[in-house]
């Protein structure tokens, strides 16, 4: 993994990865142009999600049997296509089938990130994937600036052919940065989807590292979501473009905790998992206590996403340095159960809103921490044994 290679694939990753939260900023935009409740264009977010989830589950374990030079640039292609029709959808439901394509192709991070953990020498895995990881979440956080910046200017819809555009250019990039790799056997389709399974029971540290990644992406996604109406509402009455400047804040936090993989280098990965809760934890009770002060709730951004991006770095790199060559299959858990724990979130948000407003959306991250907490507790001898 050379340093061009290396950060091609953390840009293709937070390009494709971003895909699934341009929407999330546009809310209030979406459902004033095409006519529907807040509440029902919340759910474009969800079902983007839950369409990745799928994808990640149905597509990304084929990158363990198929030529992943040539399906990468593919699925880049086939999300253009999806990103295209979400841009010229006429209506609310026409949009949101276009999303969900959008969620079911933009799979091609999560089949960088298991290649990157292939090529990568052992003592430099931590850092390239810390990279690649860092770029997803980077991409996660920039898409909500970006769309917030040219929804103010010329429309929601323009985000969607800028992202084509960018989709089919990267396409063309890694048909020539990823090399030509040894042909591996094939198998039969519906035995590689079982295996995912029988992959994460094979290791101790798989389950519970898969169980504490989806809580923290659902407490992420419950966050991000539910801060879109806390900024549009009475108390700031923010604009989507000032709304998406947040994600500025975000990004400063993914860059801190850039190189949170090289401390599973160094063999600090489940210790360093644990105070990054104990940080989330703490950003959480911070956002409660400053859910009427900008300044405030730009440092509680800022460590929330720190702490996230660690405990997600960190979960993914010890997933990925386990013994086999079955690590398509092992992301497709890693990935699959966060997208569903996001998608959780995302859909939460607007009913925990509407119940107690921002008291009950901080109550019940802490809670969803508490609970990842405990199991990092009492697992984290079975996740220090197999790093």
């Amino acid at each position: 993994m050379t340093r061009l290679r290396t950060t091609t694939f953390a840009v293709a990753g937070g390009l494709a990865v971003g895909n699934l939260y341009w929407a999330q900023p546009l809310i209030q935009e979406i459902a004033r142009s095409l006519d529907v409740s807040a509440a029902a264009a919340a759910s474009l977010v969800t079902v983007t999600q839950i369409g990745y989830a799928l994808g990640i589950f149905l597509i990304v374990p084929l990158g363990d049997v198929l030529n992943r030079r040539k399906m990468i640039p593919l699925m880049l292609g086939l999300s253009a296509i999806a990103l295209i029709s979400a841009a010229v959808s006429p209506t609310f439901s026409l949009l949101l089938a276009a999303l969900g394509g959008v969620g079911l192709t933009t799979v091609s991070a999560q089949l960088l990130t298991p290649l990157a953990s292939e090529l990568a020498a052992p003592e430099q895995r931590g850092r390239v994937l810390g990279t690649i990881a860092s770029g997803a979440l980077i991409g996660v956080l920039l898409s909500r600036t970006i769309s917030g910046a040219v929804a103010e200017f010329i429309g929601w819809r323009a985000i969607y052919v800028l992202a084509a555009v960018l989709a089919v250019t990267l396409a063309v990039v890694l048909s020539f940065i990823i090399p030509r790799l040894e042909k591996r056997p094939a198998t039969n389709y519906f035995r590689l989807l079982g295996s995912v399974f029988t992959t994460v029971a094979q290791h101790r540290a798989a389950a519970p590292t898969v169980l504490i990644s989806a809580i923290v992406f659902s407490v992420f996604s419950l966050f991000w979501t539910s801060l879109t109406y806390l900024l549009a509402g009475p108390t700031f009455s923010f604009t989507v473009g000032q709304i998406g400047l947040f994600g500025l804040a975000g990004l400063a936090g993914a860059l801190a905790a850039r190189r949170a993989g090289s401390f599973h280098d160094r063999g600090l990965s489940v210790p360093v998992s644990g105070v990054a809760l104990g940080i989330l934890a703490v950003s959480l009770l911070g956002a409660w206590l400053a859910q009427s002060s900008v300044v405030a709730l730009v440092v509680v951004v800022i460590a929330l996403d720190l702490a996230a991006q660690a405990t997600l770095v960190l979960g993914q790199t010890r997933l990925l340095s386990l013994p086999g060559q079955n690590r398509s299959r092992l992301n497709t858990a890693f990935i699959v159960s966060n997208f569903l724990g996001g998608a959780i979130g995302s859909a939460l948000a607007g009913p925990l809103w509407t119940a107690g407003g921002w008291t009950t959306i901080t109550l019940t991250g802490l809670a969803m921490v508490a609970g990842a907490l405990l199991v990092w507790l009492f697992t984290r001898r079975a996740l220090t044994d197999q790093i």
